[in-house]
């Protein structure tokens, strides 16, 4: 993927890694377009960003999807980098006599639904402009769940199989395929405390890593994963997913 010189959209953009990537890539000169749901919020960052667009996106919508595709191909036709980076995550209790898999159910909506949509919207286009770039955000917790996320981490799976498969079927295209999968970062994806946890990674830290193995090519077979998760990444490789899975998920 080029650094600079871009036209990106990155969904799920007014917020977390999300936001933290669209400064990043502003940054270094590429024209950036986020979509989130919120339009004040997007309006209040392209403020502060000349040049940094926002659009409202809202994929529960069935109208919302192909109005966006249609503004930004007839505002942004040399758009060449998709940023699939929408997504929510939820604990789960099974075993509590009210869970009615409602939870689990919009999990997936946006989770896999969301980025089958987005990708489906945009490919085409992506297919047509030199230096194209396609990216999705996995997670290490795909290989190694944390069990009190069960469906969160299952959308991750689903989505790390899905692009290998897109990765091959492209290759003979000018598209790369990306996959992001980040730590536990400090965002608000599982709510406020996260933001504060002292056990996540600092987002600041975490932007910059992933910019470094962006420069450098640093992504094996189109991961884009830290040291730091390599441990549970390659855990049944290695035979050590019995006591990773009890450490994390103790009895």
């Amino acid at each position: 993927m080029k650094m600079t010189d871009n036209t990106i959209l990155i969904t799920g953009g007014s917020s977390g890694i999300g936001r933290a990537l669209a400064e990043a890539f502003h940054d270094r000169g590429n024209r950036v377009i986020i979509t989130g749901r919120r339009q004040a919020l997007l309006d209040e960052i392209s403020s502060r960003r000349p040049g940094l667009i926002g659009i409202t996106l809202d994929l529960e919508d069935p109208s919302s999807l192909p109005r966006v595709v249609s503004d930004v191909q007839t505002r942004f036709p040399d758009l060449n980098v998709l940023i699939a980076n929408a997504g929510i995550s939820r604990a789960e209790d099974v075993t509590d006599p009210h869970w009615d898999g409602s939870d689990a159910e919009a999990i997936v909506q946006t989770n896999i639904v969301g980025v089958l949509r987005v990708a489906s919207a945009f490919l085409p286009t992506l297919q047509m402009r030199p230096d194209a770039t396609f990216m999705a955000m996995s997670s290490a917790l795909a290989f190694l769940p944390l069990a009190s996320f069960p469906t969160y981490c299952a959308s991750k799976a689903f989505l790390h199989s899905w692009l290998i498969s897109l990765r091959h079927q492209l290759k003979q295209v000018p598209v790369e395929v990306l996959e992001l999968s980040p730590p536990y970062v400090q965002t608000e994806l599982t709510g406020a405390h996260q933001a504060e946890d002292p056990r996540a990674m600092p987002i600041a830290d975490y932007i910059a890593q992933v910019m470094q193995k962006l420069e450098q090519l640093d992504h094996p077979r189109g991961e884009i994963l830290l040291e730091r998760d390599h441990a549970r990444r390659w855990a049944e490789r290695d035979g050590s997913y019995d006591a990773l899975f009890a450490s994390m998920n103790p009895s």
